[in-house]
């Protein structure tokens, strides 16, 4: 039986992937080992997500090894070996401000774990498939250099720009900007999978996201931020905005979406390929227009106070062109808006969120 391999696979894109492949009939195999806790604590910790994928995904196996361990990684793929089909790889450290108390370790993860994991598919299953779960962080703030207007409730781009319509492409510069470290790490892996393609002709397919939201997100503080926000308007906690006055735009794409995104590429893939992909123009936000719609939700006016200082390296506005990887796989579709996505995170967590406060 095929074999799909998911790292970081009790993640939001992670287990959305798991329950997706199993759903298709694939024996997949996790790697999971909770660094999500270290990074962001007991709230950020996906073991949740990980018993409810044993549960209801049947043949499920989940590995707590870490990439930054090549010699458990070399024991892992020279047991599944060729047999291996697709490697999806969400393991990260996903955390900008993180990063900073930490380089070493969000390197070793982000970079040195990605190199890790191409090396093993290099010389245990070449023919497999590798996706890289990217970002759009590797532009750095090349994009703040845009043309802004501000708007009532947001910051938009003057329409003349060739990217108001649709967003950013691939071509946005990725040289001579702040990435902040995590978007350093991140492009470190991204560049080395584009080669891992390029010069050794494997099926590599690397997915620059926007904000990746849906209801699996474990959000906290500096990551997740729908998620996140949703669950300060459930629970009455305050929510910090970190500069641009809260108009600072997001595009925002369901982990299914993206997922179906991934299978387009699994089906059909191309090596050392690049593509933004995000809600764009179809779903996206600002801060401000989020938490309104958090309110409208819930029936509750979620408490925002405003830090003016923005976050390094963090862009003011960010919509993804989608027109490439729309013209290599037609049928895909994006599914949800920014509403579609908060009302399901409501209505699939807020009863969970509560329990512990009855």
């Amino acid at each position: 039986m095929s074999v799909v391999l998911v790292t970081g696979a009790a993640g939001l894109i992670g287990a959305e992937s798991v329950r997706f492949f199993s759903g298709r009939g694939f024996k997949v195999v996790g790697i999971d080992n909770d660094m999500r806790r270290y990074f962001f604590g007991e709230e950020g910790s996906s073991r949740g997500n990980l018993a409810r994928l044993a549960e209801h995904c049947p043949g499920f196996i989940n590995h707590e090894v870490d990439i930054r361990d090549r010699s458990a990684l070399e024991n892992l793929f020279r047991e599944y070996n060729t047999d291996i089909a697709l490697v999806i790889h969400c393991a990260a450290q996903p955390g900008h401000n993180w990063a900073a108390r930490e380089p070493l370790t969000d390197f070793d993860v982000n970079a040195v774990g990605t190199a890790n994991l191409l090396e093993a598919v290099r010389l245990h299953c070449p023919k497999a498939v590798f996706i890289l779960t990217s970002t759009n962080k590797v532009y750095g703030d090349n994009v703040n250099r845009l043309p802004f207007v501000e708007l009532p409730t947001r910051w938009d781009l003057e329409e003349r720009h060739p990217y108001f319509a649709k967003g950013v492409d691939e071509g946005m510069s990725l040289d001579r900007c702040m990435h902040s470290l995590f978007g350093v790490s991140k492009l470190a892996g991204d560049v080395l999978t584009q080669e891992y393609g390029r010069y050794f002709g494997i099926k590599t397919g690397v997915f620059r996201g926007g904000c990746l939201s849906g209801p699996g997100h474990a959000g906290v503080e500096g990551h997740g931020f729908l998620a996140y926000m949703m669950k300060c308007a459930i629970l009455g906690r305050q929510y910090k905005i970190f500069g641009y006055g809260g108009k600072q735009v997001r595009d925002n794409i369901h982990s299914h979406d993206l997922v179906a995104a991934f299978d387009h590429f699994f089906q059909n893939p191309r090596a050392g390929e690049v593509y933004n992909i995000g809600g764009s123009r179809f779903s996206h936000c600002s801060l401000q227009e989020a938490a309104a719609l958090c309110a409208k939700i819930t029936g509750k006016r979620l408490d925002t106070v405003l830090v003016d200082e923005p976050r390094a390296g963090d862009h003011i506005w960010w919509v993804s062109d989608v027109s490439r990887f729309c013209n290599h796989y037609p049928a895909w579709r994006l599914t949800r808006t920014v509403e579609d996505i908060l009302a399901e995170i409501y209505q699939e967590n807020a009863q969970r969120w509560l329990t512990p406060l009855i």
